[in-house]
């Protein structure tokens, strides 16, 4: 019974820290981040690319681990991380880039059902839920 009130606090937890990890370490290698970018096949410059990573990451993370606006955070990372697998790790020849890819795809999964079954009872979206039906 409380698995199910704080399973998803934990999931979203899980889920939301590395992405908000990997967009801080994108903020402290600009130089490094951005050569990485410009060997990818994104149709944006690498500057552009580079904010909107760490944009994504960090803000997107943060908001899943709050559990606000959970639903279209998950959507915007999963999108996130299908287009990660698919600009940076299709070199199928390279075992690490398929374990890379998949990953990413698994990722994918993870982030899809939490926009289907929402953030959960602690969460931000579950307080403001129950304050409209006041």
């Amino acid at each position: 019974m409380y698995a199910n009130r704080y399973l998803p606090f934990i999931g979203r937890l899980l889920i939301g820290l590395p992405f908000l990890v990997s967009g801080l370490s994108k903020l402290a290698a600009y130089g490094p981040t951005t050569a990485f970018i410009a060997t990818s096949a994104l149709p944006l410059p690498p500057p552009l690319s580079y904010a909107g990573a760490v944009a994504v990451e960090i803000g997107c993370g943060l908001l899943v681990i709050a559990g606000f606006r959970t639903r279209v955070a998950a959507t915007v990372l999963a999108l996130f991380c299908l287009a990660t697998a698919a600009f940076f790790h299709t070199n199928f020849a390279d075992p690490n880039q398929i374990f890379h890819f998949i990953k990413n795809l698994v990722m994918t999964g993870g982030l899809l059902q939490v926009v289907s079954y929402g953030a959960g009872a602690i969460s931000v979206d579950s307080r403001h839920s129950k304050n409209s039906a006041s």
